[in-house]
Protein backbone atom coordinates (compact mmCIF):
# COMPACT_ATOMS: atom_id res chain seq x y z
CA UNK A 1 0.00 0.00 0.00
CA UNK A 2 1.42 3.52 -0.83
CA UNK A 3 1.62 5.48 2.33
CA UNK A 4 2.33 8.58 0.54
CA UNK A 5 -0.36 8.37 -1.58
CA UNK A 6 -3.05 8.29 1.26
CA UNK A 7 -1.72 10.76 2.57
CA UNK A 8 -2.07 12.88 -0.42
CA UNK A 9 1.24 13.23 -1.57
CA UNK A 10 3.47 12.44 -4.41
CA UNK A 11 7.07 12.39 -2.99
CA UNK A 12 8.67 12.87 0.31
CA UNK A 13 9.15 15.52 2.32
CA UNK A 14 12.86 15.36 3.33
CA UNK A 15 14.09 14.02 -0.53
CA UNK A 16 16.10 17.46 -1.29
CA UNK A 17 17.51 17.95 2.14
CA UNK A 18 18.31 14.40 2.85
CA UNK A 19 20.19 14.23 -0.75
CA UNK A 20 22.14 17.58 0.02
CA UNK A 21 23.22 16.31 3.31
CA UNK A 22 23.83 12.31 2.70
CA UNK A 23 27.70 12.81 2.47
CA UNK A 24 28.22 14.36 5.30
CA UNK A 25 25.69 12.41 6.90
CA UNK A 26 27.68 9.06 6.27
CA UNK A 27 30.87 10.58 7.08
CA UNK A 28 29.95 11.79 10.36
CA UNK A 29 27.52 8.06 10.81
CA UNK A 30 30.34 6.28 10.36
CA UNK A 31 32.60 7.48 12.81
CA UNK A 32 30.17 7.70 16.01
CA UNK A 33 28.60 6.16 18.70
CA UNK A 34 24.88 5.64 18.88
CA UNK A 35 22.57 5.03 21.48
CA UNK A 36 18.39 5.19 20.79
CA UNK A 37 16.34 4.76 23.24
CA UNK A 38 12.91 3.75 22.65
CA UNK A 39 14.43 2.47 19.78
CA UNK A 40 11.88 -0.25 19.09
CA UNK A 41 8.81 1.66 18.32
CA UNK A 42 7.26 3.21 15.07
CA UNK A 43 9.75 6.36 14.79
CA UNK A 44 12.56 4.37 16.90
CA UNK A 45 12.73 2.09 14.31
CA UNK A 46 12.96 4.68 11.98
CA UNK A 47 15.78 6.33 13.57
CA UNK A 48 17.73 3.23 13.69
CA UNK A 49 17.28 2.63 10.31
CA UNK A 50 18.51 5.55 8.72
CA UNK A 51 22.11 5.07 11.68
CA UNK A 52 22.29 1.42 10.74
CA UNK A 53 21.97 1.83 6.64
CA UNK A 54 25.06 4.29 6.88
CA UNK A 55 27.49 2.14 9.23
CA UNK A 56 27.90 3.48 12.47
CA UNK A 57 31.06 2.16 14.47
CA UNK A 58 28.64 1.55 16.95
CA UNK A 59 24.83 1.51 17.45
CA UNK A 60 23.01 0.17 20.84
CA UNK A 61 19.00 -0.28 20.60
CA UNK A 62 17.34 -0.25 24.17
CA UNK A 63 13.71 -0.50 24.26
CA UNK A 64 10.99 -2.06 26.84
CA UNK A 65 9.31 -3.99 24.05
CA UNK A 66 11.30 -7.30 24.02
CA UNK A 67 8.60 -8.42 20.70
CA UNK A 68 8.80 -4.60 19.17
CA UNK A 69 13.01 -5.19 19.35
CA UNK A 70 12.42 -8.87 18.05
CA UNK A 71 10.84 -7.61 14.57
CA UNK A 72 13.33 -4.36 14.34
CA UNK A 73 16.23 -6.68 13.70
CA UNK A 74 14.30 -8.59 11.87
CA UNK A 75 13.83 -6.08 9.76
CA UNK A 76 17.44 -4.43 9.77
CA UNK A 77 18.58 -7.43 8.61
CA UNK A 78 15.95 -8.46 5.83
CA UNK A 79 16.78 -4.25 4.41
CA UNK A 80 20.24 -3.61 5.09
CA UNK A 81 21.87 -7.08 5.99
CA UNK A 82 25.17 -6.26 8.70
CA UNK A 83 27.58 -3.87 9.74
CA UNK A 84 31.46 -3.69 11.05
CA UNK A 85 30.45 -1.64 13.62
CA UNK A 86 28.78 -3.18 17.30
CA UNK A 87 25.05 -3.54 16.98
CA UNK A 88 23.44 -4.63 19.62
CA UNK A 89 19.75 -4.37 21.32
CA UNK A 90 18.31 -4.27 24.88
CA UNK A 91 15.00 -5.16 26.53
CA UNK A 92 15.45 -2.46 29.30
CA UNK A 93 13.06 0.04 30.79
CA UNK A 94 14.82 2.83 31.50
CA UNK A 95 13.25 3.60 34.44
CA UNK A 96 15.02 0.52 36.04
CA UNK A 97 18.46 -0.55 38.30
CA UNK A 98 18.85 -2.65 35.13
CA UNK A 99 18.98 0.14 32.55
CA UNK A 100 21.05 2.25 35.19
CA UNK A 101 23.99 -0.63 35.51
CA UNK A 102 24.05 -0.92 31.67
CA UNK A 103 24.93 3.22 31.18
CA UNK A 104 27.70 2.50 34.21
CA UNK A 105 28.84 -0.51 32.52
CA UNK A 106 29.21 0.99 29.24
CA UNK A 107 27.37 4.26 28.10
CA UNK A 108 30.34 5.63 25.95
CA UNK A 109 28.47 7.43 23.28
CA UNK A 110 28.78 10.43 20.88
CA UNK A 111 24.57 10.40 20.47
CA UNK A 112 22.12 9.45 22.72
CA UNK A 113 18.59 9.86 21.31
CA UNK A 114 15.66 9.64 23.09
CA UNK A 115 12.40 8.26 21.20
CA UNK A 116 10.83 7.02 24.08
CA UNK A 117 7.21 8.58 25.19
CA UNK A 118 3.78 8.10 26.35
CA UNK A 119 2.24 9.51 22.91
CA UNK A 120 -1.62 9.24 23.47
CA UNK A 121 -4.30 11.75 24.44
CA UNK A 122 -5.85 8.84 26.30
CA UNK A 123 -2.81 8.25 28.86
CA UNK A 124 -4.46 11.46 30.92
CA UNK A 125 -7.73 9.54 31.59
CA UNK A 126 -7.10 8.64 34.80
CA UNK A 127 -4.49 9.64 37.28
CA UNK A 128 -1.89 7.05 37.81
CA UNK A 129 -1.39 6.50 33.99
CA UNK A 130 -1.11 10.52 33.87
CA UNK A 131 1.71 10.20 36.83
CA UNK A 132 3.73 7.89 34.48
CA UNK A 133 3.40 9.45 31.49
CA UNK A 134 5.32 12.61 33.74
CA UNK A 135 7.81 9.57 34.67
CA UNK A 136 8.46 8.65 31.31
CA UNK A 137 8.43 11.67 29.38
CA UNK A 138 9.62 14.56 31.65
CA UNK A 139 11.37 12.64 34.46
CA UNK A 140 13.13 9.58 32.68
CA UNK A 141 14.56 12.55 30.18
CA UNK A 142 15.76 14.21 32.83
CA UNK A 143 18.02 11.06 33.71
CA UNK A 144 19.17 10.18 30.72
CA UNK A 145 20.26 13.46 30.10
CA UNK A 146 22.21 13.44 33.54
CA UNK A 147 23.38 10.32 32.07
CA UNK A 148 24.72 11.04 29.26
CA UNK A 149 26.31 14.05 30.89
CA UNK A 150 28.27 12.05 33.05
CA UNK A 151 29.44 9.78 30.14
CA UNK A 152 30.69 12.64 28.06
CA UNK A 153 28.21 12.20 25.46
CA UNK A 154 28.77 15.34 22.70
CA UNK A 155 25.01 15.60 21.60
CA UNK A 156 21.93 14.55 23.16
CA UNK A 157 18.51 14.50 21.30
CA UNK A 158 14.78 14.31 22.18
CA UNK A 159 12.14 13.92 20.38
CA UNK A 160 8.80 17.02 21.29
CA UNK A 161 5.45 16.86 19.47
CA UNK A 162 3.49 19.67 17.94
CA UNK A 163 1.01 19.39 20.38
CA UNK A 164 3.64 21.31 22.62
CA UNK A 165 3.13 24.65 21.03
CA UNK A 166 0.31 26.19 22.88
CA UNK A 167 -1.13 22.77 24.58
CA UNK A 168 -5.01 21.79 24.98
CA UNK A 169 -4.09 18.31 26.60
CA UNK A 170 -1.68 16.88 29.30
CA UNK A 171 0.20 15.22 27.02
CA UNK A 172 1.21 18.11 24.96
CA UNK A 173 1.55 20.04 28.15
CA UNK A 174 4.10 17.25 29.62
CA UNK A 175 6.44 17.76 26.49
CA UNK A 176 6.53 21.36 26.84
CA UNK A 177 7.60 21.09 30.59
CA UNK A 178 9.97 18.33 28.83
CA UNK A 179 11.34 21.76 26.71
CA UNK A 180 11.88 23.29 29.73
CA UNK A 181 13.75 20.61 31.95
CA UNK A 182 15.81 20.48 28.11
CA UNK A 183 16.50 24.10 28.13
CA UNK A 184 18.61 23.81 31.92
CA UNK A 185 19.86 21.03 30.61
CA UNK A 186 21.06 22.52 27.72
CA UNK A 187 24.15 24.39 29.88
CA UNK A 188 25.63 20.79 30.23
CA UNK A 189 25.34 19.16 26.99
CA UNK A 190 24.32 20.21 23.56
CA UNK A 191 20.22 19.26 22.54
CA UNK A 192 18.72 19.67 20.12
CA UNK A 193 14.78 17.95 19.82
CA UNK A 194 12.34 18.06 16.98
CA UNK A 195 8.34 18.75 16.47
CA UNK A 196 6.33 17.25 13.92
CA UNK A 197 3.25 15.95 12.84
CA UNK A 198 1.65 12.75 12.82
CA UNK A 199 3.15 9.79 11.95
CA UNK A 200 1.37 7.78 9.30
CA UNK A 201 0.24 4.42 10.48
CA UNK A 202 2.65 4.37 13.34
CA UNK A 203 2.18 1.87 16.38
CA UNK A 204 -1.23 2.34 18.36
CA UNK A 205 -2.28 5.13 15.82
CA UNK A 206 -5.73 5.63 14.39
CA UNK A 207 -4.41 4.65 10.82
CA UNK A 208 -2.19 2.02 12.51
CA UNK A 209 -5.94 0.54 13.99
CA UNK A 210 -7.39 0.60 9.93
CA UNK A 211 -5.09 -2.09 9.58
CA UNK A 212 -6.08 -4.21 12.54
CA UNK A 213 -9.97 -3.72 12.03
CA UNK A 214 -9.64 -5.03 8.47
CA UNK A 215 -8.28 -8.06 9.95
CA UNK A 216 -9.69 -8.59 12.51
CA UNK A 217 -13.24 -7.62 9.92
CA UNK A 218 -14.64 -4.76 12.60
CA UNK A 219 -15.83 -1.54 11.50
CA UNK A 220 -13.50 1.45 11.02
CA UNK A 221 -13.78 4.55 12.92
CA UNK A 222 -12.59 8.20 12.55
CA UNK A 223 -13.18 11.52 13.16
CA UNK A 224 -14.84 13.90 10.48
CA UNK A 225 -13.66 17.23 12.00
CA UNK A 226 -10.26 16.82 13.07
CA UNK A 227 -7.39 17.46 10.87
CA UNK A 228 -3.91 16.86 11.31
CA UNK A 229 -0.50 17.02 9.31
CA UNK A 230 1.01 13.69 8.53
CA UNK A 231 4.82 12.07 7.88
CA UNK A 232 6.01 8.52 6.91
CA UNK A 233 7.83 6.87 9.37
CA UNK A 234 10.62 7.22 6.51
CA UNK A 235 10.22 10.67 7.13
CA UNK A 236 10.03 10.79 10.66
CA UNK A 237 13.35 9.18 11.34
CA UNK A 238 14.95 12.12 8.65
CA UNK A 239 13.86 14.23 10.96
CA UNK A 240 14.93 13.20 14.08
CA UNK A 241 18.50 12.20 12.31
CA UNK A 242 19.37 15.86 10.53
CA UNK A 243 18.17 17.72 14.42
CA UNK A 244 20.44 15.10 15.72
CA UNK A 245 23.46 15.64 13.76
CA UNK A 246 23.01 19.22 12.53
CA UNK A 247 21.01 20.57 15.06
CA UNK A 248 22.58 23.43 17.12
CA UNK A 249 22.09 23.77 21.17
CA UNK A 250 18.48 23.99 21.78
CA UNK A 251 17.26 23.88 18.30
CA UNK A 252 13.60 22.70 17.74
CA UNK A 253 13.06 21.02 14.42
CA UNK A 254 9.90 21.04 12.29
CA UNK A 255 8.35 20.24 8.73
CA UNK A 256 7.74 23.09 7.26
CA UNK A 257 4.53 23.83 5.41
CA UNK A 258 4.38 23.53 1.61
CA UNK A 259 2.49 22.52 -1.31
CA UNK A 260 3.81 19.22 -0.09
CA UNK A 261 2.44 18.77 3.88
CA UNK A 262 -1.35 19.33 3.92
CA UNK A 263 -4.33 19.18 6.28
CA UNK A 264 -6.28 15.88 6.21
CA UNK A 265 -9.05 14.28 8.04
CA UNK A 266 -8.98 10.69 9.38
CA UNK A 267 -12.24 9.87 7.26
CA UNK A 268 -11.00 11.33 4.47
CA UNK A 269 -7.61 8.95 4.68
CA UNK A 270 -10.30 5.70 6.01
CA UNK A 271 -12.21 6.49 2.67
CA UNK A 272 -8.45 6.43 0.44
CA UNK A 273 -7.27 3.62 2.99
CA UNK A 274 -10.65 1.09 2.12
CA UNK A 275 -10.38 2.35 -1.82
CA UNK A 276 -6.97 1.39 -1.94
CA UNK A 277 -8.36 -2.26 -0.53
CA UNK A 278 -11.10 -2.35 -2.99
CA UNK A 279 -13.83 -1.51 -1.02
CA UNK A 280 -15.98 1.80 -0.83
CA UNK A 281 -16.77 2.83 2.31
CA UNK A 282 -20.75 3.18 4.14
CA UNK A 283 -21.11 5.08 6.63
CA UNK A 284 -23.20 4.27 9.52
CA UNK A 285 -24.86 5.89 12.17
CA UNK A 286 -24.36 4.10 15.00
CA UNK A 287 -21.54 1.52 16.67
CA UNK A 288 -24.71 -1.03 16.33
CA UNK A 289 -25.20 -0.85 12.67
CA UNK A 290 -21.96 -0.54 11.95
CA UNK A 291 -21.19 -3.65 13.86
CA UNK A 292 -24.23 -5.29 12.56
CA UNK A 293 -23.44 -4.42 8.55
CA UNK A 294 -20.32 -6.22 9.29
CA UNK A 295 -22.12 -9.44 8.63
CA UNK A 296 -22.81 -8.81 5.13
CA UNK A 297 -21.34 -5.78 3.31
CA UNK A 298 -17.87 -6.43 3.55
CA UNK A 299 -18.79 -9.85 0.68
CA UNK A 300 -20.18 -6.94 -1.58
CA UNK A 301 -16.70 -4.89 -1.24
CA UNK A 302 -18.87 -2.18 1.24
CA UNK A 303 -17.09 -1.55 4.41
CA UNK A 304 -18.67 -0.25 7.30
CA UNK A 305 -17.95 3.01 8.93
CA UNK A 306 -18.74 5.53 11.80
CA UNK A 307 -17.61 8.94 11.13
CA UNK A 308 -18.40 10.99 14.03
CA UNK A 309 -17.56 15.01 15.35
CA UNK A 310 -15.11 14.58 17.85
CA UNK A 311 -15.58 14.94 21.64
CA UNK A 312 -13.21 13.80 23.71
CA UNK A 313 -10.91 15.05 26.13
CA UNK A 314 -7.40 17.14 24.69
CA UNK A 315 -8.52 16.90 20.98
CA UNK A 316 -6.62 19.91 19.76
CA UNK A 317 -8.69 21.90 16.84
CA UNK A 318 -5.44 22.68 14.49
CA UNK A 319 -2.27 21.82 14.91
CA UNK A 320 0.75 23.97 14.80
CA UNK A 321 4.41 23.65 15.33
CA UNK A 322 5.38 26.87 17.06
CA UNK A 323 4.26 29.74 18.87
CA UNK A 324 4.45 33.94 17.55
CA UNK A 325 6.50 34.02 20.30
CA UNK A 326 9.53 31.50 18.83
CA UNK A 327 12.34 32.49 16.75
CA UNK A 328 12.73 30.92 13.21
CA UNK A 329 15.08 30.20 10.79
CA UNK A 330 13.44 28.78 7.68
CA UNK A 331 16.70 29.35 5.13
CA UNK A 332 18.71 26.56 6.57
CA UNK A 333 16.63 23.79 4.97
CA UNK A 334 14.81 23.14 1.75
CA UNK A 335 12.03 21.33 3.92
CA UNK A 336 12.35 21.67 7.63
CA UNK A 337 12.34 24.91 9.70
CA UNK A 338 13.97 25.69 12.68
CA UNK A 339 13.04 26.91 16.62
CA UNK A 340 16.46 29.19 17.50
CA UNK A 341 15.97 29.27 21.21
CA UNK A 342 18.14 31.39 23.66
CA UNK A 343 19.07 29.75 27.27
CA UNK A 344 16.11 30.94 29.04
CA UNK A 345 14.72 28.55 31.96
CA UNK A 346 12.88 29.46 35.58
CA UNK A 347 14.86 27.08 38.00
CA UNK A 348 12.94 27.89 40.71
CA UNK A 349 10.04 26.85 38.67
CA UNK A 350 11.34 23.42 37.12
CA UNK A 351 12.36 22.70 41.29
CA UNK A 352 8.88 23.32 42.47
CA UNK A 353 7.73 20.92 39.77
CA UNK A 354 9.80 18.18 41.03
CA UNK A 355 9.14 18.74 44.51
CA UNK A 356 5.19 19.10 43.87
CA UNK A 357 5.41 15.54 42.34
CA UNK A 358 7.27 14.17 44.69
CA UNK A 359 4.61 15.59 47.93
CA UNK A 360 1.94 13.80 45.62
CA UNK A 361 3.31 10.65 45.30
CA UNK A 362 3.73 10.40 48.64
CA UNK A 363 0.37 10.81 49.69
CA UNK A 364 -0.13 7.71 47.76
CA UNK A 365 -3.35 8.25 46.19
CA UNK A 366 -3.89 11.66 44.22
CA UNK A 367 -6.26 13.08 41.91
CA UNK A 368 -6.33 14.38 38.00
CA UNK A 369 -7.17 17.87 39.47
CA UNK A 370 -3.92 18.20 41.77
CA UNK A 371 -1.81 17.26 38.17
CA UNK A 372 -4.03 20.04 35.92
CA UNK A 373 -3.49 22.62 38.41
CA UNK A 374 0.36 21.95 38.70
CA UNK A 375 0.48 21.88 34.75
CA UNK A 376 -1.61 25.78 34.91
CA UNK A 377 1.26 27.16 36.94
CA UNK A 378 4.02 25.62 34.97
CA UNK A 379 2.26 26.87 31.49
CA UNK A 380 0.61 30.09 32.11
CA UNK A 381 -2.03 29.86 29.15
CA UNK A 382 -2.47 26.40 28.87
CA UNK A 383 -6.22 25.69 27.86
CA UNK A 384 -6.81 22.37 29.33
CA UNK A 385 -9.76 20.64 27.52
CA UNK A 386 -11.77 18.29 29.45
CA UNK A 387 -15.23 17.15 28.18
CA UNK A 388 -15.40 14.10 30.66
CA UNK A 389 -15.62 11.52 27.73
CA UNK A 390 -12.10 9.74 26.24
CA UNK A 391 -10.72 7.19 23.69
CA UNK A 392 -11.13 4.56 25.83
CA UNK A 393 -15.38 5.10 26.05
CA UNK A 394 -15.76 4.95 22.12
CA UNK A 395 -15.71 2.31 19.85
Amino acid sequence: MNVLSLIGRKEELFHDDINRLNEELKVIIASSRFLVIGGAGSIGQAVVKEIFKRNPKKLHVVDISENNMVELVRDVRSSFGYIEGDFQTFALDIGSIEYDKFIESDGYYDYVLNLSALKHVRSEKDPYTLMRMIEVNIFNTEKTINQSISKGVKKYFCVSTDKAANPVNMMGASKRIMEMFLMEKSQEIDISTARFANVAFSDGSLLHGFNQRIQKKQPIVAPNDIKRYFVIPKESGELCLISCIFGNNRDVFFPKLSEGLHLMTFADIAIKYLEELGYKASPCVSEEEARNLMKSLPSEKIWPCLFTQSDTTGEKDFEEFYTSEEILDMDRFENLGVIKNELNFDNSKLQFFKDSIINIKAQNRWNKQDIVQLFHYMIPGFEHKETGKYLDAKM
